[in-house]
This record gives structure tokens, sequence and C-alpha cells, in this order.
């Protein structure tokens, strides 16, 4: 999914990112769930995806996430498969930035699933 090659530099956390990748300022509702290495019951919550780009994807977050941790995202997709099924974007990866109120995470894998008209899964997987 190599979506450009332009240099872009952001500015989160107090700090300048260059990559080698677009970002796009896709504005949709996202879930999400951090699962944790131990026993712990997994953090899940939901916010607003406010870019993606081909290697990852920040968002805002009900609470501060922990770094270096794996998440799974389910995000509605705005564009439909023919023009009619709608669809979401699910993917994991670790989060590499995280802030009060947002996150970054680096995208390891993905897929588009199909997803009934309006509803989206009660966790950020399914």
């Amino acid at each position: 999914m190599n979506l450009g090659t332009e240099q872009s530099e952001t500015h989160f956390g107090g700090g300048s990112d260059r990559r080698g990748t677009s970002r796009f300022p896709v504005r949709e509702e996202v879930r999400y769930k951090v699962l944790q290495p131990s026993k712990a019951p997994p953090i899940t919550g939901s916010g607003q995806t406010l870019n993606i780009g081909s290697g990852g994807i920040l968002f805002t977050t009900e609470e501060k996430l922990p770094m270096g941790h794996t998440v799974e995202l389910s995000v509605n997709w705005p564009a439909r498969l023919d023009g009619t099924c709608a669809l979401k974007f699910v993917a994991t990866g670790k989060v590499v930035r995280a802030d009060t109120g947002k996150a970054a995470v680096r995208i390891d894998k993905y897929e588009f699933r199909t997803r009934a008209v309006g509803s989206m899964a009660a966790n950020a997987g399914g």
C-alpha cells in the first residue's frame, strides 16, 4: 500500500518526524484494542483518525496508550467496494508515539473486511 514518496514533516509530542511517505487527512471513527503482554485485560477505546499513511495511522484516544505495545485497530473505511459494500480497515501494529489524547501506530499488518452499514464490531479486531 505505497501511497506516495514525498517527504513530509509532522510535529507530534514536541519533536519533528521526517517520513518518506505521504499522510492523508482521513477523519473516520476508529476502535482500538491494546494487546497486553500479561494476563491483564486489554485496553480498549474509540476515537477518530487524524491521518493515515502507507506505514501508519495517527488517531485520537481516550487515554495515553503504552509505547511499544501491539494495537488492533478497526476503522470505518470511507470508500465502498463496488460502490455498494461498506468496508472496514483492520490493522495491527506497534504504538510508536503516544500522548494524552492521541497516538501513532506503525502498521505491521492490515486487511479490508466488509461491514454492516451503520455498525461497527464491539471490539477492534472483530
